[in-house]
């Protein structure tokens, strides 16, 4: 195996599965922490396991990490990847850091690159500073995000936050001089923040990279590292049909790009729920299940608000409390919907997303084609998913979402 890759949640995952497949590698995407070794038949060059990790307990992110790095190097993966989401997503106290740090001790790697640029999205690292776009990470939407809001663009400080190792940085200069390993091989700082701000510089630091224990970053460096091991020119080897049958959007994430696709998504039945409803009626996905089917036209169920209607709800019912009543809801509102025949999914947001694959106890996904950068068709069996990070994907992605899975185009 050539990368065996921890993704700290589930959108994530299948982001990075698809990176690298679309590099040319044959990629296994196990949704649950594996158990049993690989089959025999299955030829799986590259294998990404979906935790969901990014937002949980420090110590119960390390230890959720540790398992998966040892099944990984149990199925013989040559170098592990830690993945998080390309805008740093953590809090003061981490996951990132402290998770790193860990994977470090046990692969006895002496210096961790952090790579969580994705130029294709936006996300670009520039003296050391996240950069959305053309703003600030600290300007952008992800500073009001209402698990991990981003205050501080500059990723040295903030990761210095979470860890007692030095923090260092590999500025684009040095990346992109002909003495590049060199320099990075003279720093004396554990952990170092890479600058990348193309994918050139994407496949600089995958060739710079490629024979290290660990590596972490966003999805790109995946297909980085890809291209690096096993050439520039190597085609995906994915096949993909879609499937006929129902379809259903569910949207829990709350970003400025999700709120704008839900807007955008006319013509469809909607139903708004409101969080009263969530916390007080079991029977809530058992009725939203038959709404949806009696709706048809591909509806969209949504629980997204405005960052300050979250702020209301949360003081008003406890963090902890609302985010696990709206996970449950969706875990078996997915269980309810695919019970009554519906064949396509399209989840918006990395904890909707984990708690749809976890309520339909998915084992295993097999990756499609790419529905917008960061995002493919997934398929489970007869089940078609598309998993999408909140802020991933155009103003029509709902419908081109739909379109894919059913196998309708794949432009």
């Amino acid at each position: 195996m050539l990368i065996g890759a921890i993704a700290d949640d589930f959108t994530g995952a299948g982001d990075l599965a698809n990176m690298m497949s679309r590099a040319g590698l044959s990629v296994q995407l196990r949704c649950t922490m594996p158990r049993a070794p690989i089959a025999s038949t299955d030829h799986a060059e590259a294998v990404v396991i979906a935790l969901k990790t990014r937002t949980i307990a420090v110590e119960d992110a390390v230890s959720e990490s540790l398992q998966a790095l040892h099944w990984l190097r149990m199925q013989g993966a040559e170098r592990i990847l830690f993945k998080y989401c390309s805008t740093f997503d953590s809090t003061p106290q981490g996951n990132i850091g402290p998770v790193a740090e860990a994977l470090a001790r046990e692969v006895s790697a002496k210096q961790v690159l952090f790579v969580p640029s994705f130029p294709e999205t936006g996300r670009t690292v520039y003296q050391g500073h996240m950069f959305v776009v053309d703003r600030l990470l600290s300007e952008s939407a992800l500073a009001q995000h209402p698990l991990t809001p981003m205050k501080d663009p500059d990723l040295r400080r903030w990761l210095q936050h979470q860890t007692s190792e030095r923090v260092g940085h590999l500025p684009l200069a040095a990346l992109r001089s002909d003495s590049a390993a060199h320099k990075l091989a003279s720093m004396d700082e554990a952990l170092i923040i890479a600058d990348a701000i193309d994918d050139a510089d994407i496949d600089r630091l995958g060739l710079l990279l490629r024979d290290a224990s660990l590596v972490t970053g966003g999805s790109a460096i995946g297909a980085g590292l890809a291209r690096a091991l096993v050439g520039p020119h190597r085609q995906s080897t994915s096949s993909w049909k879609g499937v006929s049958g129902p379809a259903v959007v569910l949207a829990g994430s709350c970003s400025q790009a999700t709120l704008g696709q839900i807007a955008a998504y006319s013509g469809h039945p909607r139903f708004q729920v409101p969080i009263g409803d969530i916390l007080s009626d079991s029977a809530l996905p058992e009725k939203l299940a038959d709404w949806a089917l009696d709706s048809g036209n591909a509806p969209l169920i949504s629980v997204s608000q405005s960052p300050e209607e979250v702020l209301a709800v949360q003081k008003s019912h406890g963090r902890d409390r609302t985010a696990n009543a709206i996970d449950g809801m969706f875990a078996r509102l997915a269980a309810a919907l695919v019970g009554r025949g519906v064949s396509k999914l399209v989840v918006a947001g990395g904890e909707t997303s984990g708690a749809v694959t976890l309520g339909l106890g998915l084992d295993r996904l097999d990756v499609g084609p790419q529905i917008a950068p960061g995002v493919p068709a997934l398929a489970a069996g007869p089940l078609r998913l598309a998993l999408k990070s909140g802020n991933f994907g155009g103003a029509d992605f709902f419908a081109r979402a739909v379109a894919i899975l059913e196998g309708k185009t794949n432009e």
